[in-house]
């Protein structure tokens, strides 16, 4: 693949910003995760340094010390010229459970009547795409879910929600996603589910990175209670299957 250019710039003294084209894109998705796996254990492998994935960019944050923009501009250019295709990251298949039992689907009835369609219908298309996660932000854990079947595409609400519950799973023009703790928001609301995407007590608290794929399949409101518990005693363990490379 040939690689797309980068924009650097920078982002105050401790960090810098490189921009690929903006555009919603696996293949330069795919292009950031390589820099970023070739940085993190090529170039930058120094504990000090963290960089952060989206859609199109790739943050590099230093800490401890101010950053020479100039001299790092020119290693980043130098070294993303030379970047070889076998640098890939690991990636992985997550399948996580969904009730979209109406105490929990808020809008699914009002989505189903905006696109014209039945609830069985919405449910079916948002768990018959294989979605990817482009960047997690707004909330620590709160996944950009890009790949949404063009049929469940609709606006946020006009007016969000003061309180959206903990797993709320929502769909909000090309995207869905999950959220993870209890705040405003102003996605449509289908479902549920069960497993907390984000935990501060863990050492990865959240399990889902940048470049991973997620799909969802439904159960039942009962299931979804009896997730909720297994979760809380640490029994659970959502479905992980990786991707090949």
């Amino acid at each position: 693949m040939n690689s797309p250019k980068i924009d650097i710039k920078p982002f105050g003294t401790h960090s810098l910003l490189i921009e690929w084209p903006n555009e919603v894109s696996e293949l330069i998705l795919e292009k950031i995760l390589q820099f970023q796996t070739f940085l993190n254990s090529e170039a930058l492998k120094e504990r000090d340094w963290e960089l952060v994935p989206a859609y199109n960019s790739l943050l590099i944050l230093n800490r401890k010390k101010e950053i020479d923009f100039e001299k790092m501009s020119v290693d980043i250019q130098n070294w993303y010229a030379n970047l070889k295709e076998s640098v890939k990251p690991d990636r992985f298949l997550w399948r996580l459970p969904v009730t979209y039992d109406l105490e929990f689907g808020l809008d699914l009835e009002d989505v189903a009547g905006q696109l014209n369609k039945t609830k069985r219908e919405i449910i079916d298309l948002h768990t018959g795409s294989t979605y990817t996660v482009y960047g997690i932000g707004f909330l620590p854990g709160f996944m950009y879910l890009g790949g949404i079947n063009s049929e469940l595409e609709l606006p946020r609400k006009a007016i969000p929600r003061p309180k959206v519950i903990k797993g709320a799973v929502g769909v909000a023009g090309k995207q869905a996603g999950i959220y993870p703790q209890e705040s405003p928001g102003g996605w449509n609301i289908i479902g549920n589910c069960p497993v907390p995407i984000f935990d501060a007590s863990k050492d990865n608290p959240c399990f889902v990175s940048v470049g991973d794929k997620v799909e969802f399949f439904e159960i039942s409101k009962a299931e979804h209670e009896l997730h909720k518990i297994e979760v809380e005693v640490g029994i659970y363990k959502p479905e992980k299957i990786k991707l090949d490379a």
